[in-house]
């Protein structure tokens, strides 16, 4: 039996054992009747006391919110709820965070379109990524984990417990009552009680074992209707990739590749192309194992993927087409395959074709925005050598994702954030990105905050539209993109205040800073004011009567450009690496009392950052003054909104 043949048997067996421990649609059978301890599918766990008493020293633990998985989704749930004043329980299954964006991948977190759309997600991602650029000017993958940690550690309200797998449930009346993780390493067994479980596993664990409804693979063209489905047979998926990277000793670096790695031919690169320009960072076309179970056959897989990329380097080392490649070798090669797809978790609404091509719109509970292509890969991967290695439909330039996406309609109290929220396969290939991940992570942590602080479960509190409001009016404040919702804050004094400006550029208007919107469109300039800095101008706000004044709230210009963490020279050719030149560096804050006399409220030095929050000693003033501006480099002056809080 030859290497395909086998790879083929072996994925028929991996589909019978997918669907026999868990089906295309599965749930619990009699979810809410019966305390459930663990997975109900899983014999050989049946008393997970018992076992944990064997070895891992047993842990009680109690927070307000777990969010199990630590990639981009994970952290940014966990580092908004955190910051809001939840208690909160990060759990990551690796030794360091990120995912699919971790250095053990190696894979860079993409999203919206930016050449299209005029703006990115925004949020706590950008903070990452502006921080990154300025924290990491190596470009180094190992520093992009270390800031991760950093992000998270940081934050008092979160405890973060790495290489600590979610192993089991406890569910009574469609709630979890409890989650159960272990750490081998640490011979730990933990017993966590939250009031709000969020699955940022990525594969849906946490949803698998309350038993939620579990979605998987391509959908019937008929079950949504969607003129992309037909794409791959039905329960098919996207497969994995590993990615590798190398680099130019400056010397000849001769390269023999093992035997079991596959010969390839041009044949097989038909469709595939190996850029002589970009060989330090390749290539997510490397992809196996669609039609395969990710989960129980990832090591077959990843051996798989390492056979093709051997292969490849060899071709690309020894066939004599890239003599460009003499000096270079392979520097890193990822051992832990980047799942694109495994479950999905069915929510209170599925996202759907129809809702990104258009009927996101009418969504009243947007939490969150979206915008890559609908990205669909052949189940194959590159094993489908007479196919386009992805067929890719922009059906929207951007589109909100509503919150309802992100609660499980079986369970009262579990959210889900990243690549397994509720929707359609073919809604799937676009919400799958990281850096849309990231933002929906955002979303449900904030939601999660706001049900515990109400008492309520997630399921609840969608239904209170003043809640779902209290959510959105949160993530603007936040700097989360989110198309169309405005910013109504009534304790935003800046909305009351008279806004003036000493002079203008590009026809924008100084009163654009407090109108409530702080993205803004290609080409469009009505939610920003620009000045140039050769005019030395000013901004003012100005009250009728005096107000007290303790904390001022920039969102400034971040250019919009590329931006993520990449080896890849064509993404590194788009990005301006170091401060971004429309962010102010410097400026200053006055305030302007009663008698008209000036004083110096807030010093800015040195700003890299888009979002600042200056907390100052409380002042009355009648009027508050910014100038004195210096950029990173661009001639102008550049502010999206104030606010302004007593």
């Amino acid at each position: 039996m030859n290497r395909r043949n086998f790879f083929e048997k072996s994925a028929l067996l991996g589909a019978y054992c997918l669907f026999a421990q868990v089906p295309l649609s599965a749930k619990a059978e009699q979810p809410g009747e019966k305390l459930v301890e663990g997975n109900s599918s899983n014999s050989l766990i049946s008393n997970t006391a018992a076992i944990c008493d064997k070895a891992l020293k047993k842990q009680k633990l109690t927070c307000d919110i777990l969010v199990a998985g630590g990639g981009l989704a994970g952290i940014c749930a966990a580092v908004s709820a955190a910051r809001l004043g939840a208690k909160v329980i990060l759990l990551q299954d690796r030794s360091r965070l990120g995912g699919n964006s971790s250095s053990e991948i190696k894979m860079h977190p993409l999203g919206m379109h930016y050449q299209n759309t005029g703006f990115r997600e925004g949020g706590i991602l950008e903070e990452i990524l502006l921080e990154n650029i300025i924290k990491n000017p190596q470009k180094e993958w190992e520093l992009w984990d270390l800031l991760l940690y950093d992000k998270v550690v940081s934050e008092p309200n979160i405890s973060l417990f790495l290489d600590t797998d979610l192993c089991g449930a406890a569910v009574e009346n469609n709630r979890v009552k409890l989650a159960y993780a272990r750490s081998d390493s640490t011979r730990s067994f933990y017993e966590i009680k939250a009031d709000v479980f969020i699955d940022c596993t990525g594969d849906s664990r946490l949803a698998a074992e309350v038993g939620a409804e579990l979605m998987s693979g391509r959908d019937l063209p008929e079950t949504y209707g969607e003129s992309l489905s037909g794409f791959d047979p039905q329960g098919t998926r996207q497969g994995s990739s590993i990615m590798f990277t190398s680099r130019d000793y400056g010397r000849p670096m001769p390269f023999k590749a093992p035997s079991w790695a596959r010969k390839i031919t041009p044949d097989m690169l038909k469709f595939r192309d190996i850029n002589s320009n970009n060989l330090e960072y390749g290539y997510w076309w490397i992809e196996l194992g669609g039609n395969m179970d990710a989960i129980s056959q990832g090591a077959l897989i990843r051996h798989e993927l390492l056979s093709v990329i051997l292969g490849i380097w060899d071709y690309i080392k020894n066939s004599g087409k890239f003599p460009e490649a003499e000096n270079r070798a392979l520097d890193s090669i990822g051992m832990l395959p980047g799942r694109r797809e495994t479950f999905r978790v069915r929510g209170l609404y599925t996202l759907t074709e129809r809702d990104i091509r258009g009927n996101w719109k009418n969504f009243t509970d947007s939490v969150a925005v979206g915008g890559w292509s609908m990205d669909d890969h052949p189940k194959e991967g590159f094993d489908a050598t007479n196919r386009q290695p992805c067929r890719q439909i922009q059906g929207a330039d951007y589109y909100n994702i509503p919150l309802a996406c992100l609660i499980s309609k079986d369970i009262e109290n579990m959210m889900m954030a990243g690549r397994n929220i509720s929707c359609s396969h073919v809604a799937f290939t676009s919400t799958r990105v990281m850096a849309t991940c990231a933002s929906v992570g955002q979303a449900a942590g904030t939601c999660a905050y706001f049900a515990c602080k109400n008492g309520l479960s997630p399921q609840s509190l969608w239904k209170n539209p003043q809640l779902v409001a209290d959510v959105q009016q949160t993530l603007l404040r936040a700097n989360q993109a989110i198309v169309g919702v405005k910013n109504t804050d009534p304790s935003d004094l800046a909305k009351g205040a008279k806004i003036s400006a000493s002079s203008s550029a590009l026809g924008t208007d100084p009163k654009n800073v407090a109108n409530g919107f702080a993205i803004e469109f290609k080409g469009e300039r009505k939610n920003r004011w620009i000045a140039e800095l050769a005019a030395k101008p000013q901004l003012v706000l100005e009250w009728e009567k005096p107000v007290e004044v303790s904390n001022v709230e920039f969102v400034l210009d971040s250019g919009y450009r590329e931006l993520t963490m990449s080896k890849s020279n064509a993404y590194l050719n788009r990005m301006h690496w170091g401060p971004q030149p429309e962010i102010l560096r410097d400026f200053n804050v006055f305030a302007l009392d009663a008698d008209g006399r000036e004083s110096l409220l807030a010093k800015v030095e040195g700003n890299w950052r888009k979002v600042l929050k200056l907390k100052l000693n409380k002042t009355k003033c009648r009027a508050l003054i910014v100038r004195d501006f210096v950029s990173n480099g661009d001639k102008y002056a550049r502010i999206m909104s104030v606010s302004v809080y007593s």
